[in-house]
């Protein structure tokens, strides 16, 4: 039986190279939402399967990738100031 933390982390790994995937191909640009959810949900994934097999490295690399990630979709809300 596979065990929860590699499905867990090999479901946020798979986001995390789909949207590189899509991006690379120019399908998907990195200034959209869409990309921006795609990292945040696979770091964040990943983050959590590095805390259930406690590897603090990637816990900061990954937490750190989902935050960055969040705070880019934060300013893609933001409606752009035309004076």
């Amino acid at each position: 039986m596979v065990e929860f933390s590699v499905i867990v982390g090999s479901t946020g790994v798979l986001l995390l190279l789909l949207a590189f995937l899509l991006n690379l191909f120019k399908i998907l640009m990195q200034d959209t939402k869409t990309y921006a959810i795609l990292n945040i949900v696979g770091a964040g994934l990943s983050c959590y399967a590095s805390v259930l097999i406690d590897y603090v490295p990637f816990v900061v690399l990954e937490g750190t990738w989902a935050l960055v990630a969040f705070i880019g979709l934060i300013r893609l809300f933001k409606v752009p100031d035309e004076n």
